[in-house]
């Protein structure tokens, strides 16, 4: 499967401009994973790191979920694979299949597009019980290009490591 990646525009709107980045993110993540098989994805990038695609992978359902799902769409559930709102649970892919992560976070993204789509405005907000604060749709957005960005960082050196595949 080869993953299409559309560059963000150069002149848009506010909204537009963040859907775009995001999607572009989440596609780069989807291309440093393309090709490989289920072992490739759940090497380990360095003891005592257990860091991998598919754990990568993983990781980001869980940021979809809670950002969107649980704090935003103020959706009372439990994360993907902790219901303790343990983010590193994700990170063990030891066990853990293309196609069982691939498709909790093409589910999770599918949510968050159309819980963007629906909201009336990038100030529509939810409440973050970690911070114990509301914060926008904005802000939302932001982060998870942010997450994005830094997790796609880590995502290159793990591709690179396994089969000398840089770049893009």
């Amino acid at each position: 499967m080869t993953v299409k990646r559309t560059a963000p525009p150069l002149l848009a709107g506010e909204r537009e401009t963040l859907r775009a980045f995001l999607d572009y993110h989440r596609a780069t993540l989807a291309m440093k994973a393309d090709g490989l098989s289920d072992d490739e994805l759940r090497r380990q990038s360095m003891p005592p790191s257990t860091l991998s695609l598919l754990g990568l992978v993983r990781h980001m359902a869980e940021v979809e979920r809670t950002w969107f799902r649980r704090v935003i769409n103020g959706e009372d559930l439990p994360l993907v694979w902790s219901d303790e709102g343990d983010f590193q649970v994700a990170y063990d892919a030891s066990a853990a299949t293309r196609a069982e992560a691939f498709d909790a976070w093409q589910t999770e993204i599918e949510h968050a597009r159309r819980i963007e789509k629906e909201a009336e405005s990038l100030d529509v907000t939810g409440h973050q019980a970690r911070w114990g604060e509301d914060v926008s749709l904005r802000l939302v957005m932001l982060h998870l290009i942010h997450e994005y960005a830094r997790h796609n960082g880590h995502a290159d050196f793990l591709r690179e490591g396994i089969d000398g595949t840089v770049g893009a």
